[in-house]
Protein backbone atom coordinates (compact mmCIF):
# COMPACT_ATOMS: atom_id res chain seq x y z
CA UNK A 1 0.00 0.00 0.00
CA UNK A 2 1.41 3.34 -0.92
CA UNK A 3 2.63 6.17 1.84
CA UNK A 4 0.01 8.28 0.45
CA UNK A 5 -2.50 5.74 2.04
CA UNK A 6 -3.34 6.06 5.89
CA UNK A 7 -4.95 3.60 8.43
CA UNK A 8 -7.45 5.18 10.84
CA UNK A 9 -5.03 6.07 13.31
CA UNK A 10 -2.53 7.37 11.04
CA UNK A 11 -5.42 9.23 9.62
CA UNK A 12 -6.88 10.28 12.66
CA UNK A 13 -3.34 11.39 14.31
CA UNK A 14 -2.89 13.95 11.29
CA UNK A 15 -6.22 15.46 10.68
CA UNK A 16 -6.28 16.50 14.79
CA UNK A 17 -9.32 14.15 15.41
CA UNK A 18 -10.22 11.08 17.13
CA UNK A 19 -10.66 7.82 14.95
CA UNK A 20 -14.36 7.51 16.58
CA UNK A 21 -14.79 11.25 14.90
CA UNK A 22 -13.60 9.59 11.19
CA UNK A 23 -16.05 6.61 11.86
CA UNK A 24 -18.97 9.01 12.88
CA UNK A 25 -18.73 10.86 9.79
CA UNK A 26 -18.48 7.82 7.76
CA UNK A 27 -21.67 6.82 9.37
CA UNK A 28 -23.40 10.20 8.28
CA UNK A 29 -21.53 9.37 5.23
CA UNK A 30 -19.30 12.09 4.55
CA UNK A 31 -16.81 10.43 3.89
CA UNK A 32 -16.19 6.87 1.98
CA UNK A 33 -12.74 5.36 2.90
CA UNK A 34 -11.29 2.84 0.63
CA UNK A 35 -10.99 -0.79 1.92
CA UNK A 36 -7.63 -3.08 1.34
CA UNK A 37 -8.17 -7.00 0.11
CA UNK A 38 -8.29 -7.56 3.64
CA UNK A 39 -11.06 -5.22 4.17
CA UNK A 40 -9.19 -2.25 6.42
CA UNK A 41 -10.28 1.01 5.94
CA UNK A 42 -7.50 3.43 4.56
CA UNK A 43 -7.43 6.47 3.38
CA UNK A 44 -5.65 7.92 0.37
CA UNK A 45 -5.59 11.78 -0.57
CA UNK A 46 -8.64 12.46 -1.34
CA UNK A 47 -10.59 11.00 1.64
CA UNK A 48 -7.84 12.68 3.68
CA UNK A 49 -8.91 16.32 1.99
CA UNK A 50 -12.52 15.48 2.59
CA UNK A 51 -12.15 14.78 6.40
CA UNK A 52 -9.80 18.09 6.56
CA UNK A 53 -12.54 19.80 5.48
CA UNK A 54 -15.49 17.92 7.75
CA UNK A 55 -12.42 18.80 10.89
CA UNK A 56 -12.57 22.49 9.82
CA UNK A 57 -16.36 23.03 9.71
CA UNK A 58 -16.90 21.03 12.98
CA UNK A 59 -14.60 23.37 14.68
CA UNK A 60 -16.58 26.19 13.94
CA UNK A 61 -19.87 24.66 15.78
CA UNK A 62 -21.68 22.75 12.30
CA UNK A 63 -23.60 19.93 13.01
CA UNK A 64 -22.93 16.93 11.10
CA UNK A 65 -25.87 17.45 9.19
CA UNK A 66 -24.50 21.50 8.97
CA UNK A 67 -22.08 20.37 7.42
CA UNK A 68 -23.29 18.16 4.76
CA UNK A 69 -25.18 21.12 3.74
CA UNK A 70 -22.05 23.31 3.74
CA UNK A 71 -20.21 20.38 1.50
CA UNK A 72 -23.41 19.96 -0.70
CA UNK A 73 -23.18 23.76 -1.81
CA UNK A 74 -24.95 25.72 0.88
CA UNK A 75 -23.74 28.69 2.44
CA UNK A 76 -26.39 29.76 5.09
CA UNK A 77 -24.69 27.54 7.55
CA UNK A 78 -21.71 28.19 7.31
CA UNK A 79 -22.30 32.27 7.48
CA UNK A 80 -23.88 31.60 10.59
CA UNK A 81 -21.16 29.69 11.85
CA UNK A 82 -18.72 32.04 10.62
CA UNK A 83 -20.55 35.02 12.29
CA UNK A 84 -20.59 32.92 15.82
CA UNK A 85 -16.50 32.40 15.77
CA UNK A 86 -15.98 36.07 14.97
CA UNK A 87 -18.19 37.56 17.91
CA UNK A 88 -16.36 34.75 20.13
CA UNK A 89 -12.57 35.87 18.72
CA UNK A 90 -13.91 39.65 19.70
CA UNK A 91 -15.00 39.09 22.77
CA UNK A 92 -11.42 37.58 23.48
CA UNK A 93 -10.05 40.53 21.94
CA UNK A 94 -11.80 42.74 23.84
CA UNK A 95 -10.33 41.22 26.90
CA UNK A 96 -7.41 41.23 26.03
CA UNK A 97 -7.31 44.62 24.63
CA UNK A 98 -8.25 45.67 28.26
CA UNK A 99 -5.85 43.40 29.96
CA UNK A 100 -3.14 46.05 27.51
CA UNK A 101 -4.34 48.64 28.67
CA UNK A 102 -4.10 47.79 32.61
CA UNK A 103 -0.69 46.58 32.16
CA UNK A 104 0.00 50.37 30.36
CA UNK A 105 -1.19 52.41 33.19
CA UNK A 106 0.63 49.63 35.26
CA UNK A 107 4.00 50.82 34.03
CA UNK A 108 3.24 54.11 34.08
CA UNK A 109 2.44 54.17 37.80
CA UNK A 110 6.26 52.51 38.06
CA UNK A 111 7.47 55.23 35.70
CA UNK A 112 6.11 57.71 38.65
CA UNK A 113 7.43 55.66 40.87
CA UNK A 114 4.08 54.08 42.34
CA UNK A 115 4.55 50.19 42.83
CA UNK A 116 1.69 48.05 42.11
CA UNK A 117 -0.49 46.12 44.17
CA UNK A 118 -0.86 42.66 44.32
CA UNK A 119 -4.13 42.60 43.69
CA UNK A 120 -3.34 44.46 40.31
CA UNK A 121 -0.88 42.12 39.55
CA UNK A 122 -2.87 39.14 39.76
CA UNK A 123 -5.56 40.62 37.75
CA UNK A 124 -3.18 40.70 34.90
CA UNK A 125 -2.47 36.80 35.11
CA UNK A 126 -4.28 33.89 34.17
CA UNK A 127 -5.70 32.88 37.60
CA UNK A 128 -5.48 28.76 37.09
CA UNK A 129 -2.55 28.20 40.00
CA UNK A 130 -5.31 29.77 42.19
CA UNK A 131 -7.75 27.48 44.49
CA UNK A 132 -10.94 26.45 43.22
CA UNK A 133 -11.90 24.44 46.24
CA UNK A 134 -10.62 22.75 49.21
CA UNK A 135 -12.23 20.46 51.61
CA UNK A 136 -11.39 17.40 53.76
CA UNK A 137 -12.64 14.01 51.63
CA UNK A 138 -15.57 12.61 52.89
CA UNK A 139 -16.26 8.62 53.29
CA UNK A 140 -14.68 6.64 51.93
CA UNK A 141 -11.57 8.38 52.26
CA UNK A 142 -9.24 9.58 55.47
CA UNK A 143 -10.55 12.77 55.61
CA UNK A 144 -7.47 14.15 54.04
CA UNK A 145 -7.70 17.63 53.00
CA UNK A 146 -8.27 17.97 48.92
CA UNK A 147 -7.79 21.04 46.18
CA UNK A 148 -8.78 21.42 42.90
CA UNK A 149 -6.28 24.56 41.08
CA UNK A 150 -7.64 25.59 37.89
CA UNK A 151 -10.87 24.04 37.15
CA UNK A 152 -11.09 23.94 33.32
CA UNK A 153 -14.23 24.40 31.39
CA UNK A 154 -14.98 20.90 31.57
CA UNK A 155 -14.11 18.30 34.03
CA UNK A 156 -15.07 14.55 34.09
CA UNK A 157 -14.75 12.86 37.53
CA UNK A 158 -14.23 8.79 36.67
CA UNK A 159 -13.87 6.07 38.53
CA UNK A 160 -15.10 2.08 39.12
CA UNK A 161 -18.68 1.62 40.95
CA UNK A 162 -17.87 1.73 44.46
CA UNK A 163 -14.65 3.86 44.59
CA UNK A 164 -17.01 7.17 46.19
CA UNK A 165 -16.91 9.26 42.77
CA UNK A 166 -20.86 10.43 43.41
CA UNK A 167 -19.82 11.09 47.16
CA UNK A 168 -16.88 13.54 46.03
CA UNK A 169 -19.26 15.25 43.04
CA UNK A 170 -21.23 16.16 46.33
CA UNK A 171 -18.68 17.56 47.95
CA UNK A 172 -17.43 19.80 44.93
CA UNK A 173 -20.83 21.12 44.59
CA UNK A 174 -21.58 22.19 48.20
CA UNK A 175 -18.31 23.38 48.56
CA UNK A 176 -17.64 25.23 45.26
CA UNK A 177 -19.31 28.82 45.40
CA UNK A 178 -21.95 29.26 42.95
CA UNK A 179 -22.35 25.65 41.87
CA UNK A 180 -25.66 23.25 42.05
CA UNK A 181 -25.75 19.56 42.03
CA UNK A 182 -27.73 17.80 38.72
CA UNK A 183 -28.49 14.51 40.09
CA UNK A 184 -30.39 11.56 38.58
CA UNK A 185 -33.62 12.66 40.18
CA UNK A 186 -33.93 14.84 36.73
CA UNK A 187 -35.03 11.65 34.96
CA UNK A 188 -38.04 11.60 36.76
CA UNK A 189 -38.71 14.85 39.31
CA UNK A 190 -40.33 16.29 36.83
CA UNK A 191 -38.45 19.64 37.42
CA UNK A 192 -37.72 20.15 33.29
CA UNK A 193 -41.27 20.47 32.71
CA UNK A 194 -41.58 22.86 35.40
CA UNK A 195 -38.77 25.06 34.55
CA UNK A 196 -39.81 25.50 31.06
CA UNK A 197 -43.49 26.36 31.85
CA UNK A 198 -43.38 30.33 31.41
CA UNK A 199 -40.07 30.60 30.15
CA UNK A 200 -39.97 31.94 26.58
CA UNK A 201 -36.68 32.65 26.28
CA UNK A 202 -34.99 29.65 27.88
CA UNK A 203 -37.32 27.21 26.05
CA UNK A 204 -36.33 28.86 22.88
CA UNK A 205 -32.86 28.06 23.49
CA UNK A 206 -33.42 24.72 24.18
CA UNK A 207 -35.46 24.26 20.98
CA UNK A 208 -32.06 25.78 19.80
CA UNK A 209 -29.93 23.40 21.24
CA UNK A 210 -32.35 19.96 20.51
CA UNK A 211 -32.64 20.80 16.95
CA UNK A 212 -28.62 21.11 16.36
CA UNK A 213 -28.81 17.78 18.60
CA UNK A 214 -31.07 16.13 16.03
CA UNK A 215 -29.11 16.75 13.42
CA UNK A 216 -25.84 15.66 14.76
CA UNK A 217 -27.73 12.19 15.33
CA UNK A 218 -29.23 12.39 18.74
CA UNK A 219 -32.56 11.02 19.88
CA UNK A 220 -35.12 13.69 21.51
CA UNK A 221 -35.67 12.21 25.32
CA UNK A 222 -36.62 13.13 29.00
CA UNK A 223 -32.86 12.33 29.27
CA UNK A 224 -31.36 14.78 27.20
CA UNK A 225 -33.97 17.63 27.71
CA UNK A 226 -33.51 17.36 31.19
CA UNK A 227 -29.34 18.08 30.53
CA UNK A 228 -30.25 20.93 28.62
CA UNK A 229 -32.53 23.02 30.62
CA UNK A 230 -29.77 22.32 33.01
CA UNK A 231 -27.44 23.65 30.85
CA UNK A 232 -29.33 27.04 29.30
CA UNK A 233 -31.12 27.91 31.86
CA UNK A 234 -29.65 31.23 33.30
CA UNK A 235 -28.16 29.42 36.98
CA UNK A 236 -25.68 28.48 38.81
CA UNK A 237 -22.10 29.27 37.28
CA UNK A 238 -20.65 25.72 38.08
CA UNK A 239 -22.77 22.64 37.31
CA UNK A 240 -22.34 19.15 38.98
CA UNK A 241 -23.61 16.26 37.02
CA UNK A 242 -24.18 12.68 38.31
CA UNK A 243 -23.81 10.44 35.16
CA UNK A 244 -24.18 12.70 32.40
CA UNK A 245 -25.00 9.63 29.92
CA UNK A 246 -27.97 8.04 32.14
CA UNK A 247 -30.93 7.60 29.81
CA UNK A 248 -28.77 8.34 25.99
CA UNK A 249 -28.47 5.61 23.75
CA UNK A 250 -25.14 5.96 22.16
CA UNK A 251 -25.93 8.33 19.01
CA UNK A 252 -26.88 11.37 21.53
CA UNK A 253 -24.11 10.69 23.94
CA UNK A 254 -21.69 11.45 20.60
CA UNK A 255 -23.78 14.17 19.44
CA UNK A 256 -24.11 15.88 23.40
CA UNK A 257 -20.47 15.33 23.37
CA UNK A 258 -19.55 17.57 20.35
CA UNK A 259 -22.92 19.91 21.74
CA UNK A 260 -20.43 20.47 24.95
CA UNK A 261 -17.67 21.59 22.96
CA UNK A 262 -19.55 23.29 20.23
CA UNK A 263 -20.59 25.66 22.96
CA UNK A 264 -17.50 26.81 23.85
CA UNK A 265 -16.98 29.39 26.87
CA UNK A 266 -20.93 29.79 27.05
CA UNK A 267 -23.04 28.92 29.85
CA UNK A 268 -21.71 26.81 33.33
CA UNK A 269 -18.40 25.18 33.79
CA UNK A 270 -19.42 21.99 34.15
CA UNK A 271 -18.07 18.48 35.89
CA UNK A 272 -19.69 15.54 35.08
CA UNK A 273 -19.25 12.18 36.22
CA UNK A 274 -19.42 9.76 33.06
CA UNK A 275 -18.12 5.95 32.63
CA UNK A 276 -19.30 6.23 28.99
CA UNK A 277 -16.09 6.93 26.03
CA UNK A 278 -18.60 8.58 23.96
CA UNK A 279 -18.61 11.45 26.46
CA UNK A 280 -14.59 11.15 27.96
CA UNK A 281 -12.98 10.30 24.21
CA UNK A 282 -9.55 9.84 25.68
CA UNK A 283 -8.18 10.87 22.36
CA UNK A 284 -10.39 13.83 21.93
CA UNK A 285 -10.15 15.57 25.20
CA UNK A 286 -9.19 19.44 24.76
CA UNK A 287 -6.85 22.01 26.28
CA UNK A 288 -9.75 23.21 28.40
CA UNK A 289 -10.61 20.11 29.47
CA UNK A 290 -9.56 17.63 32.51
CA UNK A 291 -10.16 14.45 34.14
CA UNK A 292 -10.36 13.64 37.79
CA UNK A 293 -9.89 9.63 38.56
CA UNK A 294 -11.37 8.29 42.05
CA UNK A 295 -9.34 4.91 42.68
CA UNK A 296 -10.72 1.70 43.24
CA UNK A 297 -8.38 1.39 46.58
CA UNK A 298 -9.86 4.70 47.73
CA UNK A 299 -6.36 6.25 47.49
CA UNK A 300 -6.90 10.58 46.86
CA UNK A 301 -8.73 11.13 43.94
CA UNK A 302 -6.13 12.59 41.45
CA UNK A 303 -6.09 14.79 38.62
CA UNK A 304 -4.84 12.67 35.18
CA UNK A 305 -2.95 14.27 32.36
CA UNK A 306 -4.75 12.60 29.00
CA UNK A 307 -1.88 10.68 27.11
CA UNK A 308 -0.97 6.91 27.46
CA UNK A 309 1.70 6.22 30.24
CA UNK A 310 0.27 9.55 32.58
CA UNK A 311 -0.18 8.00 36.47
CA UNK A 312 -3.79 7.32 36.41
CA UNK A 313 -4.35 6.71 32.04
CA UNK A 314 -4.83 3.22 32.00
CA UNK A 315 -7.17 3.44 34.78
CA UNK A 316 -9.03 5.60 33.10
CA UNK A 317 -9.37 3.71 30.33
CA UNK A 318 -10.20 0.76 31.75
CA UNK A 319 -13.24 2.53 33.74
CA UNK A 320 -14.57 3.52 30.47
CA UNK A 321 -17.03 1.66 28.44
CA UNK A 322 -18.84 1.97 25.16
CA UNK A 323 -22.22 3.94 24.97
CA UNK A 324 -23.42 0.38 24.61
CA UNK A 325 -22.04 -1.64 26.95
CA UNK A 326 -23.42 2.03 29.24
CA UNK A 327 -27.26 1.28 27.68
CA UNK A 328 -26.93 -2.54 28.03
CA UNK A 329 -25.64 -2.22 31.92
CA UNK A 330 -27.97 0.90 33.11
CA UNK A 331 -30.90 -1.29 33.63
CA UNK A 332 -29.31 -3.65 35.97
CA UNK A 333 -27.47 -0.94 37.98
CA UNK A 334 -31.11 0.88 38.20
CA UNK A 335 -32.63 -2.49 39.50
CA UNK A 336 -29.55 -2.80 42.18
CA UNK A 337 -30.15 0.48 43.33
CA UNK A 338 -34.11 0.26 43.55
CA UNK A 339 -32.57 -2.70 45.88
CA UNK A 340 -30.35 -1.04 47.89
CA UNK A 341 -32.40 1.91 48.36
CA UNK A 342 -34.68 0.12 50.35
CA UNK A 343 -31.52 -0.74 52.62
CA UNK A 344 -31.24 3.32 53.19
CA UNK A 345 -28.66 3.37 50.10
CA UNK A 346 -29.54 6.48 47.73
CA UNK A 347 -28.83 6.24 43.71
CA UNK A 348 -25.87 8.40 43.82
CA UNK A 349 -23.96 6.04 46.56
CA UNK A 350 -24.56 3.37 44.51
CA UNK A 351 -22.00 5.11 41.91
Amino acid sequence: MSDQFLNPADAARTLGVSAKALRLYERRGLISPLRTAAGWRVYGPEEMARAGEIAALRGLGLSLAQVARVLGGEAASLETALANRQAALELEMRSMAQTVERIRAIRGDLAEGKAPSVAELKGLTRQAAEIDVAFDLPWPWGGEHFELRGLPRLTYIIGPLGSGKTRLARAIATSLADACFLGLERLTDGATEAQLWGDPELEARVEDASAWLVEDGATLSPALTALLVALEAKGPGTLVIDMVEQGLDAASQEAFAAYLRRRGASGPRLLMLTRSSSILDLAALGADEAIILCPANHSPPTRVAPYPGAPGYEAVATCLASPDVRARTEGVVARWTEVASGGGLSPASAQ
